[in-house]
Protein backbone atom coordinates (compact mmCIF):
# COMPACT_ATOMS: atom_id res chain seq x y z
CA UNK A 1 0.00 0.00 0.00
CA UNK A 2 1.97 2.73 1.08
CA UNK A 3 4.09 1.51 3.72
CA UNK A 4 7.30 2.09 1.29
CA UNK A 5 6.90 5.86 1.02
CA UNK A 6 10.18 7.73 1.63
CA UNK A 7 11.25 10.86 1.29
CA UNK A 8 12.42 11.81 -2.08
CA UNK A 9 13.15 15.51 -1.96
CA UNK A 10 12.75 19.31 -0.04
CA UNK A 11 12.37 22.11 -2.27
CA UNK A 12 11.29 26.34 -2.07
CA UNK A 13 11.04 26.70 -6.27
CA UNK A 14 8.90 24.48 -7.79
CA UNK A 15 10.43 24.99 -11.23
CA UNK A 16 12.84 22.71 -9.87
CA UNK A 17 10.29 19.96 -8.91
CA UNK A 18 10.85 16.70 -11.41
CA UNK A 19 7.75 15.45 -13.15
CA UNK A 20 5.80 12.68 -11.77
CA UNK A 21 3.77 9.78 -12.91
CA UNK A 22 0.76 10.43 -10.34
CA UNK A 23 1.08 13.08 -7.20
CA UNK A 24 -1.49 13.76 -4.13
CA UNK A 25 -0.85 16.90 -1.93
CA UNK A 26 -2.05 17.33 0.65
CA UNK A 27 -2.36 21.40 2.37
CA UNK A 28 -3.68 23.43 4.88
CA UNK A 29 -3.70 25.32 7.95
CA UNK A 30 -0.23 25.68 10.01
CA UNK A 31 -1.17 23.00 12.53
CA UNK A 32 -3.67 21.46 11.22
CA UNK A 33 -1.54 18.40 11.46
CA UNK A 34 -0.22 17.60 7.89
CA UNK A 35 2.39 15.75 8.50
CA UNK A 36 1.54 13.66 11.38
CA UNK A 37 -1.67 12.19 8.99
CA UNK A 38 0.90 12.00 6.24
CA UNK A 39 3.00 9.68 8.85
CA UNK A 40 -0.58 7.76 9.72
CA UNK A 41 -1.37 7.44 6.13
CA UNK A 42 2.37 5.81 5.36
CA UNK A 43 2.61 3.78 8.83
CA UNK A 44 5.55 5.41 9.60
CA UNK A 45 6.08 7.60 12.39
CA UNK A 46 9.21 9.43 11.65
CA UNK A 47 9.05 10.43 8.43
CA UNK A 48 7.47 13.26 7.60
CA UNK A 49 9.06 15.67 10.65
CA UNK A 50 6.07 16.54 13.62
CA UNK A 51 7.37 20.21 15.06
CA UNK A 52 5.77 21.27 18.46
CA UNK A 53 5.93 24.73 16.68
CA UNK A 54 3.48 25.68 14.22
CA UNK A 55 4.35 26.92 10.71
CA UNK A 56 7.96 24.51 10.49
CA UNK A 57 7.34 23.26 7.06
CA UNK A 58 8.48 25.59 5.01
CA UNK A 59 9.11 23.70 1.99
CA UNK A 60 7.52 21.48 -0.86
CA UNK A 61 8.43 17.95 1.00
CA UNK A 62 7.74 14.93 -1.71
CA UNK A 63 7.23 11.71 -0.53
CA UNK A 64 7.86 8.44 -2.81
CA UNK A 65 5.23 5.99 -2.65
CA UNK A 66 6.53 3.52 -5.61
CA UNK A 67 9.00 5.35 -8.68
CA UNK A 68 7.73 8.74 -9.77
CA UNK A 69 4.24 8.20 -7.58
CA UNK A 70 4.31 10.99 -4.78
CA UNK A 71 2.77 12.31 -1.70
CA UNK A 72 3.52 16.18 -1.33
CA UNK A 73 3.55 17.88 1.94
CA UNK A 74 2.87 21.86 1.19
CA UNK A 75 3.74 24.28 3.50
CA UNK A 76 1.03 25.36 6.03
CA UNK A 77 -0.88 28.55 5.43
CA UNK A 78 -1.46 31.08 8.47
CA UNK A 79 -0.30 31.22 11.40
CA UNK A 80 3.91 30.74 10.95
CA UNK A 81 7.10 31.42 13.17
CA UNK A 82 9.74 33.47 10.91
CA UNK A 83 10.18 36.82 9.30
CA UNK A 84 6.84 38.57 7.65
CA UNK A 85 8.48 38.21 4.15
CA UNK A 86 8.58 34.56 4.77
CA UNK A 87 5.26 34.21 5.89
CA UNK A 88 4.60 36.27 2.26
CA UNK A 89 5.88 33.74 -0.08
CA UNK A 90 4.21 30.62 1.56
CA UNK A 91 0.80 31.82 -0.59
CA UNK A 92 2.59 31.84 -3.83
CA UNK A 93 4.77 28.86 -3.73
CA UNK A 94 1.57 26.89 -2.81
CA UNK A 95 -0.29 28.21 -5.67
CA UNK A 96 2.81 28.25 -8.06
CA UNK A 97 2.77 24.46 -7.06
CA UNK A 98 -0.79 23.96 -7.49
CA UNK A 99 -1.02 25.80 -10.92
CA UNK A 100 2.02 24.41 -12.63
CA UNK A 101 1.73 20.42 -11.62
CA UNK A 102 0.17 18.31 -14.65
CA UNK A 103 0.22 15.04 -13.02
CA UNK A 104 -1.92 16.38 -9.57
CA UNK A 105 -4.37 13.85 -8.96
CA UNK A 106 -6.11 15.40 -5.58
CA UNK A 107 -5.37 17.95 -3.30
CA UNK A 108 -6.44 16.97 0.33
CA UNK A 109 -7.46 20.19 2.02
CA UNK A 110 -6.95 19.59 5.94
CA UNK A 111 -8.58 21.23 8.81
CA UNK A 112 -8.46 21.31 12.19
CA UNK A 113 -11.64 19.71 13.97
CA UNK A 114 -11.44 22.01 16.96
CA UNK A 115 -10.81 25.00 15.38
CA UNK A 116 -12.88 24.45 12.50
CA UNK A 117 -12.62 25.65 8.98
CA UNK A 118 -11.18 29.38 9.18
CA UNK A 119 -11.56 32.11 6.64
CA UNK A 120 -7.81 30.74 5.22
CA UNK A 121 -9.35 27.26 4.47
CA UNK A 122 -12.39 28.37 3.02
CA UNK A 123 -10.08 30.89 0.71
CA UNK A 124 -8.06 27.73 -0.38
CA UNK A 125 -11.34 25.82 -1.38
CA UNK A 126 -12.67 28.69 -2.72
CA UNK A 127 -9.58 29.08 -4.57
CA UNK A 128 -9.83 25.41 -5.83
CA UNK A 129 -12.82 25.26 -7.20
CA UNK A 130 -12.32 28.53 -8.64
CA UNK A 131 -9.44 27.00 -10.75
CA UNK A 132 -10.58 23.57 -11.05
CA UNK A 133 -8.52 21.71 -8.60
CA UNK A 134 -9.72 18.49 -7.53
CA UNK A 135 -9.72 18.31 -4.13
CA UNK A 136 -11.50 16.42 -0.62
CA UNK A 137 -11.98 18.36 2.60
CA UNK A 138 -10.19 16.47 5.52
CA UNK A 139 -11.00 17.66 9.03
CA UNK A 140 -8.60 16.27 11.30
CA UNK A 141 -8.04 15.76 14.98
CA UNK A 142 -11.85 14.69 15.86
CA UNK A 143 -10.24 12.85 18.85
CA UNK A 144 -10.48 16.05 20.73
CA UNK A 145 -14.19 16.40 20.18
CA UNK A 146 -16.10 14.69 22.68
CA UNK A 147 -18.03 12.14 21.24
CA UNK A 148 -21.14 13.64 22.18
CA UNK A 149 -20.32 16.58 20.25
CA UNK A 150 -19.14 15.15 17.28
CA UNK A 151 -22.45 15.17 15.02
CA UNK A 152 -23.14 19.10 16.20
CA UNK A 153 -19.10 19.66 14.74
CA UNK A 154 -19.85 17.77 11.88
CA UNK A 155 -23.39 19.71 11.10
CA UNK A 156 -21.50 22.81 12.08
CA UNK A 157 -18.75 22.30 9.71
CA UNK A 158 -20.16 20.96 6.79
CA UNK A 159 -22.73 23.68 7.24
CA UNK A 160 -20.30 26.60 7.27
CA UNK A 161 -18.40 24.83 3.62
CA UNK A 162 -21.61 24.13 2.29
CA UNK A 163 -20.95 20.61 1.37
CA UNK A 164 -22.43 16.97 3.08
CA UNK A 165 -21.06 16.06 6.12
CA UNK A 166 -20.56 12.48 4.29
CA UNK A 167 -18.36 13.85 1.61
CA UNK A 168 -15.65 14.68 4.34
CA UNK A 169 -12.87 12.34 6.04
CA UNK A 170 -13.50 12.81 9.35
CA UNK A 171 -10.30 11.32 11.15
CA UNK A 172 -7.73 11.37 13.72
CA UNK A 173 -4.19 10.96 12.33
CA UNK A 174 -2.87 10.53 16.12
CA UNK A 175 -5.41 8.02 17.05
CA UNK A 176 -5.38 6.70 13.71
CA UNK A 177 -9.50 7.10 13.12
CA UNK A 178 -10.84 6.40 10.02
CA UNK A 179 -7.33 6.67 8.21
CA UNK A 180 -7.90 3.32 6.06
CA UNK A 181 -10.49 4.43 4.26
CA UNK A 182 -8.34 7.51 3.29
CA UNK A 183 -5.06 5.24 2.70
CA UNK A 184 -7.20 3.45 0.18
CA UNK A 185 -8.47 6.32 -1.91
CA UNK A 186 -4.90 7.84 -1.74
CA UNK A 187 -3.45 4.53 -2.82
CA UNK A 188 -6.27 4.25 -5.64
CA UNK A 189 -4.49 8.10 -6.84
CA UNK A 190 -1.70 6.92 -6.99
CA UNK A 191 -1.26 3.80 -8.51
Amino acid sequence: MLRETKHLMTETDTLKLTESDSEVAFVGRSNAGKSTLINALCQKNNMARVSQVPGKTRTINVYEVKPYRWIVDLPGYGYAVGSKSGKAEFGPMIEKYLTSRNNLSMVFVILDAVAGPTMLDISMISWLTHNACPFNIIVNKIDKVGPSKLDVKKKEIAGRLMVDSADIFWISSKKKIQIEPLQKLVAELLH
